[in-house]
């Protein structure tokens, strides 16, 4: 059990993204692109996410639902890493005319939801 849960803590602290807001925050205002209305609604997206981010209960409410709960918030937690990413690479393509970072250089479409294949 303690395993499953050491495990668990570590891949989430390992695959932390920062904020779609940090992130915006960090690319140059003197681009170009930062003036664009796609840039504007993309870094208005990161900062509605970041909100409704802060709203959820978060680690504390697994550990109140008990140990089962645990791999439950861990899937959340992976979500929202995907989600962060997603929003940080499109507003880098939005709001940059520089090339895009390694760790942003991946194909969206791995984070689409899969088909599921019924019998």
């Amino acid at each position: 059990m303690r395993i499953a849960m050491v495990v668990a803590l570590s891949a989430a602290v390992a695959g932390c993204v920062s904020s779609p807001v940090d992130y915006g925050s960090s690319l140059s205002r003197q681009d170009s692109k930062w003036a664009s209305p796609e840039c504007q609604q993309a870094r208005k997206a990161a900062s509605d996410y970041a909100a409704r981010e802060k709203e959820h209960p978060g680690w504390g409410f697994g550990v109140l639902l008990g140990p089962y709960s645990m791999g439950m918030v861990a899937a959340v937690k992976e979500h929202e890493q995907q989600q962060r990413r997603l929003l940080a690479r499109q507003m880098h393509l939005q709001c940059s005319s520089q090339p895009l970072p390694k760790d942003l250089d991946f194909d969206p479409a791995i984070y689409a939801p899969k088909k599921a294949k019924y019998p």
